[in-house]
């Protein structure tokens, strides 16, 4: 298994704004060299919005078409979250899109209900695992992080993809819980977070994390601006899981989807 380099950019978002969030991510992804895959926060374009009917683009819209050409510009696979709609439906919507132009969809499934998301968007049903570069990423989304079930690994992926915008007063859940989801999988966590405040006046903390499959951190974006960068090592990870082969225990189950 090959070694995959991976960007996370923890940033500030600027509040329902996509034309200022693209320009400012651009210039951030054009100073980037030599990565596989460039992971960007939830809602990139526009902050954490519940005026959908306001923020949302259509299917294969605007931002789709940009991180098309970012991947291409920067040969990375490019990985953000954008409000869209489809078919009267409004999603929030994860796109994972390679330099070829060919992009994979995940549409969040467990909605933050507190702030109202799950009146302001439709939830998704289906896990999506991609393959890239010779590893496989599960795609997930914020508060998908607090039900392990969804996530739990089925010898089917590597690596764990967390977009977020997840509030400074629960950092210790984000951070404890991603490094839970890399022990008890077996993988690698990207978990890209955003900084700074939005328009109803929520902090975040940021605290990005890359961490391997001990839990341990690889690299850790604290509170500030920063790009996180790593290389994780598929055969690193096989010769762990060879020689720890926990997976092999794991108790059987069925998921059922509740709409």
């Amino acid at each position: 298994m090959p070694a995959v380099k991976v960007a996370a950019v923890q940033c500030r978002l600027h509040w329902q704004d996509p034309k200022a969030n693209r320009q400012q991510l651009a210039g951030q992804i054009a100073a980037l060299s030599g990565q596989d895959l460039i992971v960007l926060p939830e809602m990139f374009t526009t902050g954490f919005s519940m005026d959908s009917a306001a923020v949302a683009e259509p299917a294969g819209g605007e931002s789709l078409n940009w991180l098309k050409q970012q991947a291409a510009l920067s040969g990375a696979a490019l990985c953000g979250s954008v409000a869209v709609t489809e078919q009267g439906r409004y999603y929030n919507r994860l796109y994972f899109v390679t330099p070829e132009g060919q992009y994979f969809q995940y549409d969040k499934k467990h909605l933050f209900r507190m702030a109202g998301e799950h009146d302001a968007y439709q939830a998704g049903t289906d896990r999506v695992i991609v393959p890239w570069r010779g590893l496989r990423f599960c795609l997930q989304i914020c508060y998908d992080l607090r039900f392990p079930v969804f996530s739990r690994n089925r010898n089917d992926y590597d690596v764990l993809i967390y977009v977020a915008n997840w509030p400074a007063p629960r950092r210790l859940a984000w951070r404890t819980l991603l490094a839970a989801r890399a022990i008890e999988n077996q993988c690698y966590v990207i978990g890209c977070n955003r900084i700074g405040s939005d328009g109803n006046g929520v902090e975040y903390s940021g605290d990005s994390l890359l961490l391997d499959y001990l839990g341990q951190s690889l690299v850790d974006g604290a509170d500030r601006a920063a790009v996180l960068a790593a290389e994780l090592d598929g055969a690193a990870l096989q010769q762990f899981k060879d020689k720890f082969p926990a997976y092999l225990d794991a108790d059987g189950f069925e998921l059922t989807t509740r709409r």
